[in-house]
């Protein structure tokens, strides 16, 4: 399927426009009743194509950008040791999700990102020719479908995430690289800075963050990217796709260790008025790729083409369905109401969870694997 696209993603981003990426997709479609919980594999796009297809286009319709491929986990050992699917591979799940994505994208002006995300190979054997092989294995299904650039996600060690952008930089696409790490480094305890220089030096384009910790969190983690690129002369765009949900306690692994993952995040759920102060704010930090990862829904997309609105010169089609601000409020027939419809009431409002037994915050399970490998303190 050709894509209908017009610039493509450094052009967008050297004229220093906003990029709107998309959000959640193995969350959505697990709650959705697609995805298995635990592996979280994307076989979905071969077994239920109308609900990945669903997904990406109400994304679209919120304002994204650029449309990802639904490949989390799709490397060839992560699908074995997961057992979900007897009958499907890798080759066949990344051709159809190439294909989704695209026949989504082209219904708009969004680009096709492929994705490719951390591999069992790596934390199991560290063999640098066997993880960069299961790479170039995925890089060559997406060059049969023409992405417009590759995406590296959820990769928590840098040195993964520097092999996979070597392998993928040799494809002639652009590459975004984003890892699953706090402020405090990768589970080797590298600083952020560092992490950003090596990605940038390896061939990368885009920098960034993605999942594990909230959107406050996460920019605090790109703000060190960047002081670590600036201070080794080193360019790069900036890139950041956080985890919809509340992690105030802003620990080592994020949300995987606290003991509401992946059942009970519900009440930790952004509101659409906290992703407008998280667009904000990346936008204020220098961020121009702004878009979210799991527990991102399509109204928090939207929330993040509403309050960039002005920068982008238009609002996304989901618009025609919200009033900024709670605007579509003024009509309604009680007066309670009618007096939420402006900036000021949600701006201060301090939601209740209904939960009166329960605590603001949660304790953390430890962070068994970073003490072991690295020694550092959580």
């Amino acid at each position: 399927m050709e894509s209908k696209k017009s610039k493509g993603i450094l052009e967008r981003l050297n004229a220093g426009e906003v990029v709107v990426g998309d959000g959640g997709y193995v969350m959505q479609l697990e709650r959705r009743g697609y995805v298995k919980a635990g592996h979280w594999t994307p076989e979905a796009a071969v077994e239920h194509p109308e609900a990945v297809r669903q997904l990406h286009r109400e994304f679209l319709r919120a304002g994204a950008d650029v449309i990802q491929t639904f490949t989390f986990y799709c490397s060839e050992d992560k699908l074995e040791i997961s057992d979900n699917v007897s009958n499907i591979n890798g080759a066949q799940i990344n051709e159809a999700a190439c294909d989704l994505a695209r026949g989504v994208a082209n219904e708009g002006n969004a680009l096709v990102a492929g994705c490719v995300s951390k591999t069992p190979c790596y934390e199991n054997s560290r063999n640098e020719p066997m993880v960069k092989a299961i790479f170039k294995k995925q890089m060559d299904d997406f060059l049969k479908k023409d992405i417009d650039l590759f995406i590296v996600e959820f990769v928590d060690h840098v040195e993964e995430a520097v092999w996979a952008v070597q392998v993928l930089k040799t494809s002639g696409k652009p590459v975004g690289a984003t890892m699953c790490i706090s402020p405090q480094g990768d589970m080797q305890g590298i600083p952020p800075g560092e992490c950003a220089v090596r990605l940038v030096k390896a061939g990368a384009d885009i920098v960034g963050v993605n999942c594990h910790l909230d959107p406050l969190t996460c920019i605090d983690t790109v703000k060190l990217m960047k002081e670590g690129l600036e201070k080794a002369g080193l360019r790069a765009h900036l890139m950041i796709q956080p985890l919809g949900f509340h992690t105030p306690e802003r620990n080592f692994s994020g949300y995987l260790n606290l003991p509401e993952f992946p059942f009970a995040l519900e009440t930790r759920a952004m509101t659409r008025w906290d992703i407008q102060k998280y667009a904000r704010e990346a936008y204020n930090a220098g961020i121009r790729y702004i878009g979210g990862c799991c527990g991102f829904e399509p109204y928090h997309i939207r929330a993040i083409a509403e309050e960039l609105s002005a920068e982008r010169g238009f609002l996304p089609p989901a618009s025609e369905k919200h009033g900024p601000w709670g605007a579509a409020l003024e009509t309604h027939t009680k007066p309670w109401i009618r007096a939420r419809a402006h900036r000021e009431y949600w701006e201060n409002l301090l939601p209740a969870s209904g939960r009166p037994k329960c605590p603001s915050m949660a304790t953390p399970a430890e962070d068994h694997e970073h003490q072991l490998k690295s020694n550092i303190p959580t």
